[in-house]
């Protein structure tokens, strides 16, 4: 008996969907699991505002009765638009060592890509630069995060196999935690602050929504972030969604911003303890007691890992080493809340600015993923 693939078209299917990856990697010590209910609303056209600018399906391979992979099939027109592309990307894919199943679906995204006019395939990417990107092709033995896709080391062979020839890759550094920060890093911290008339802003929570500093933030990200390869422009749709799910959940402490003399938002940096192992803990649910975990991890017990989501610097102060600023003021408190080392997430290997930024601090690159992409 052949590959069966099919499109998901009912709730009940949709849950196959999304718990596959879950049955696939439950006794992996790696993988960190999606939260259902997260991939519940990144997938629907009426919760996610992605779809705004993007189209989507998804679909199931069948072999011998039994799901053996998944993956969706998604067009970001607004992407396409900005790099001049007709690409369609393939998203949460996932498959059991079995070079039918991938190569089943990979041509059925091939076709469904064709049928609307495109002439690529790249990925894994998901719908918008927010989304989990890059198939992991070292670091099979690091712990994963909550932003990042975990995957087996026969998922490139594959790929490789099928034609795919590489179209990008990301870096993750392991970051300690000084005990104390160089003195050299803090004087040069310290003539930046002067020199640009620069101060550092601990935001507050009221101060979110009553002085738009949410907006602020992701206006920020959004200028920040637009030559990165394949980022298109968040709108106002996607900003108001990830001010609404995320920044009530950040320990403020954990943020740190800088402002000139004018008051306008020059950097920020966001970060938070490790969800990876509460997520474990979780299997993916928020109930019965995945919620205690989870808020367990924020609130009460910290990890001794924390995440760097997000850092982001307005593009005309990129070479000023404003960047430092944000570890200025965040390693003290990283030491005072008893973390032990960072995970940077994925950056762009050919993004040297961003990787610079790590020199004053003891780090290993322990992770790398890559893009791939295939002509039609």
């Amino acid at each position: 008996m052949g590959i069966i693939i099919k499109k998901v078209s009912s709730k009940q299917e949709l849950k196959t969907f999304i718990r596959f990856n879950y049955e696939l990697y439950k006794n992996n010590p790696y993988s960190v699991p999606d939260l259902y209910d997260d991939m519940l609303n990144t997938f629907s056209q009426k919760k996610n505002a992605a779809f705004e600018f993007c189209e989507a399906d998804y679909f199931l391979a069948y072999k011998d009765g039994k799901v053996a992979g998944r993956v969706a099939a998604i067009i970001n027109h607004r992407a396409n638009e900005t790099w001049n592309k007709k690409e369609v990307r393939f998203g949460w894919i996932d498959f059991i060592d079995d070079m039918e199943v991938s190569s089943a679906l990979l041509k059925q995204v091939e076709e469904w890509g064709k049928e609307r006019g495109m002439e690529a395939m790249v990925g894994p990417l998901g719908f918008t630069d927010l989304d989990a990107e890059g198939m992991l092709i070292e670091g099979y033995d690091q712990l994963s995060t909550m932003s990042t896709i975990y995957n087996y080391p026969y998922y490139p062979v594959h790929m490789e196999k099928l034609g795919f020839e590489k179209e990008t890759d990301w870096v993750e550094f392991k970051l300690m935690v000084p005990d104390k920060l160089p003195d050299k890093f803090v004087r040069i911290s310290e003539i930046i602050l002067q020199k640009y008339n620069l101060k550092i802003k601990k935001l507050k929570r009221k101060e979110i929504k009553e002085k738009n500093y949410g907006q602020k933030i992701f206006d920020l990200i959004n200028e920040a972030y637009a030559p990165l390869y394949g980022f298109s422009k968040m709108t106002q749709g996607q900003i108001n969604q990830y001010i609404k799910m995320y920044l009530p959940l950040i320990d403020l402490r954990m943020v740190s911003l800088v402002e000139n003399e004018q008051g306008e938002l020059v950097a920020v940096g966001i970060s938070m303890p490790s969800l990876s192992k509460a997520l474990q803990k979780a299997k993916g649910r928020m109930l019965p007691f995945g919620w205690y975990h989870l808020l367990k991890a924020l609130f009460i017990k910290k990890p001794k890992i924390l995440d760097l989501l997000l850092v982001g610097v307005k593009p005309e102060y990129q070479s000023k080493g404003v960047n430092a600023l944000l570890f200025y003021d965040l390693v003290p408190i990283y030491q005072q809340m008893g973390f032990e080392y960072g995970e940077s997430n994925p950056e762009l290997e050919v993004n040297k600015k961003v990787q610079a930024q790590w020199s004053a601090f003891e780090s290993v690159q322990h992770k790398r993923r890559r893009a791939f992409r295939k002509s039609f």
